[in-house]
């Protein structure tokens, strides 16, 4: 019989590498309890640690990335409307003569 993975959600993640974190359980006693591979523990815990300073961003932060991700749609948005006015010029210059 094949077994099925299991999926957990973030809050899940956060709350069991958050208790490992805290030092009251070991790994093995949180695994037990979750029923969650030490090794997945592990990683979500180191995760957590490397990934935490980006959980209290600044929204000045997070708008500038925003904006900085609208700013490249748009360029690429131009650069196709740019491309399509010159195809249609050609062809207008082709039919008129």
């Amino acid at each position: 019989m094949v077994k099925k993975r299991r999926r957990h959600s973030a809050a899940f993640k956060f709350r069991v590498a958050l208790e490992a974190l805290e030092g009251g359980k070991t790994i093995s006693q949180l695994s037990s309890e979750h029923e969650v591979h030490p090794n997945l523990i592990r990683a979500w815990k180191r995760q957590l640690l490397e990934d935490g300073p980006c959980v209290f961003a600044s929204g000045g932060e997070r708008k500038q990335r925003e904006q900085e991700a609208q700013e490249a749609e748009l360029y690429e948005q131009i650069d196709r409307l740019k491309m399509e006015l010159e195809w249609l010029k050609e062809k207008v210059a082709r039919s008129g003569s």
